[in-house]
């Protein structure tokens, strides 16, 4: 019964098969793998995609938390997803965009994502980045991101950008 407790105590919702078995001390993994059974039998966990479980119904988790949590490496939102939500950019995009030290595209609960890898000496650097439940760029750092990776990409609404703080960001990231 412990290990219930010890699960629904947590502040996080999502978790992974090893992020469980560190929580639940290591167990054998035969004990692991039966306890994670039929914690899914009984609704305590809600299996998401292989090896990546919620204790709370998909709807109810946060679309920007889920893909993070997925990866599961540090990574924040950026480029597109803040853009486009800034008015920065006036094109849509199917993805919700992150980045990170790894590069995929993958679909989880209903939504894609699309994560850009950035070298680990820019990547780790916060400048511009605003701590939260989810970890976002700022506009300035997602314009600064955004020429990280294509230095000639075209911005809808320049006049909106704070070109001097992007500059700043860019030389404290590291980019130039």
């Amino acid at each position: 019964m412990y290990r219930i407790n010890a699960l629904l105590k947590q502040k996080r919702k999502l978790f992974h098969t090893r992020d469980l078995a560190l929580l639940w001390g290591n167990p054998k993994p035969n004990t692991l793998y039966t306890t994670i059974k039929r914690y899914v039998q009984k609704g305590i966990l809600i299996p998401i995609h292989k090896g990546f479980y919620s204790v709370l119904p998909l709807s109810k988790i946060n679309s920007m938390a889920l893909g993070i949590s997925y990866i599961h490496n540090y990574a924040y939102l950026s480029c597109e997803s803040i853009l486009i939500a800034k008015g920065i950019i006036f094109q849509q995009s199917e993805y919700i965009t992150l980045v990170s030290n790894v590069s995929k595209k993958f679909n989880i609960g209903g939504n894609s994502y699309w994560v850009r890898r950035m070298k680990d000496e820019f990547l780790y650097n916060t400048s511009g980045i605003i701590e939260g439940y989810v970890m976002k760029a700022s506009i300035e750092r997602a314009v600064a991101d955004m020429l990280y990776f294509n230095p000639l990409f075209h911005f809808d609404n320049r006049g909106a950008i704070d070109w001097k703080t992007v500059k700043q960001i860019q030389k404290e990231a590291g980019y130039i």
